[in-house]
């Protein structure tokens, strides 16, 4: 047995309920999910995608959140996927304990990968894939979250003044907090304003970190043509069924759903309404997406821990897929190719 051989024996192994964390974040359109299933399927080790998108959670909201497809999700495993009703609110510490029970029992849902290499058993791969900035950033930095339920009754006193007043109120209270809430975004400042009531303190006091102890890798997502890409992937989404989606999902659950008020589904909902043209509502959904994107950029591109790929490179899947090998603990056994 030669030194590297000896060496090999003696190196220490991760446990096996150890998980790995591999982040694919960036704006909307950037190819995302099709990165992640792509990697995935190159690994050796149990596997799976868990979603970081704040509307991917609810059910029958699938077009308009450009939601993985039943074929997409035959590949590989993914979950936070439609595990709420439309009428259910599901805040950020909702979504962190979730997505933390998934990645604590990671090590003993799955068995450890039977590998070429058997003195190396290879801890779980989960890769968190999304736009939704807070969720990533309550898993990867631990976001200590004001553990305050729903209150029903004092969402619906404030969704009735209207959100133009609600943010005025939020940007009263918790400056802080306004002003990293977009002045249309209801879901988060109803939230906002719900934790000063009920707790009598900003929700912007309450937040702290604790950093997870597991290894994370992560993977950022961006373009040059993501204005063009953004206009493709709306025209897509209407040819797909869009509209008649918008459509059964008022008539189902009423047109003042908040979910309903969210990027895409308010267009289209104009439109329903009669007060402007189908053109007119495509045009303002790609508009109002690029919006969204820029914001979603500069949230992302503050984290100078997220190493950076051009969607558009030919070479994109080898490129990350190298990087994956060299921060994986146990690179010599992870492929499958």
């Amino acid at each position: 047995m030669d030194l590297l051989e000896s060496h090999l024996h003696r190196t220490p192994v991760l446990p096996n309920s150890f998980p790995i964390l591999i982040v694919i974040c960036g704006a909307t359109a950037t190819g995302k999910t099709a990165l992640a299933i792509a990697l995935a399927q190159r690994l050796h080790t149990p596997t799976r995608i868990l979603n970081a998108d704040s509307r991917q959670v609810y059910r029958e909201f699938d077009i308009g959140t450009a939601k993985p497809t039943w074929q997409e999700r035959q590949l590989v495993s993914h979950e936070l996927i439609d595990i709420c009703e439309p009428t259910e609110t599901l805040t950020v510490a909702d979504y962190q304990e979730r997505a933390r029970s998934i990645i604590g029992l990671s090590g003993v849902r799955c068995p450890v990968a039977e590998t070429a290499d058997t003195r190396h058993p290879t801890p779980d791969t989960l890769f968190l894939v999304g736009g939704t900035g807070l969720y990533i950033r309550s898993i990867v930095r631990g976001l200590k979250i004001p553990r305050v339920p729903p209150q029903a009754k004092l969402r619906f006193q404030l969704a009735s003044i209207g959100q133009a007043q609600c943010y005025a109120m939020l940007q009263q209270v918790d400056a802080i907090a306004a002003a990293k809430i977009h002045a249309n975004d209801q879901v988060r400042t109803l939230r906002a304003l719900e934790v000063f009531y009920v707790t009598g303190k900003p929700i912007s006091t309450q937040q702290g970190e604790d950093p997870p102890a597991y290894p994370i890798l992560q993977i950022g997502l961006d373009c040059e043509d993501l204005e063009n890409r953004i206009h493709q992937r709306t025209q897509k989404m209407v040819v797909a069924g869009f509209v008649e989606e918008v459509d059964r999902l008022c008539h189902q659950y009423g047109a003042d759903l908040p979910l309903l008020s969210t990027l895409g589904y308010a267009e289209v909902k104009q439109y329903l309404a009669g007060k402007i043209s189908l053109a007119e509502a495509i045009e303002r959904t790609t508009i109002h997406t690029r919006q969204f994107a820029k914001r979603q950029r500069t949230w992302f591109r503050a984290d100078r821990s997220i190493e950076w790929f051009n969607s558009n490179d030919l070479e994109l899947v080898d490129r990350v897929w190298a990087r994956v090998v060299e921060f994986m603990p146990f690179n010599r056994s992870i492929s499958k190719v």
